[in-house]
């Protein structure tokens, strides 16, 4: 657990993870929490710390950028699909990991 906090990469990884897993209980629980019964609170809480953790994410990604030398392309590729549920996990396991390596 400790190699995730000794480089851009690393800490990426785990925060890509922990967004990600963030993101899904925003759409899969308080979502429908909010709109099937009633309970804003949920959301607000719940998307409170998504949002703090998705900035933590972008700021992360730019950060593995500058140390790893990336293009403009793989930083792009990143950001979008962690617009899409799941798709931190796929990126991990597509382009983060095999880098890792």
């Amino acid at each position: 657990m400790l190699h995730f906090f000794t480089s851009a990469l690393g800490r990426l990884r785990l925060i890509a993870f922990v967004e990600g897993v963030s993101f899904l209980v925003l759409l899969f629980i308080a979502m429908p929490l909010k709109y099937m019964y009633g309970q804003p609170q949920a959301v607000r809480a719940v998307g409170t710390v998504h949002g703090l953790l998705f900035v933590t994410y972008v700021l992360f990604v730019f950060q593995a950028k500058i140390e790893r030398n990336w293009d403009g392309r793989k930083t792009w590729k990143l950001l979008l699909i962690s617009l899409i549920p799941f798709g931190n996990f796929y990126a991990d396991r597509k382009w983060l990991a095999p880098e890792e390596k």
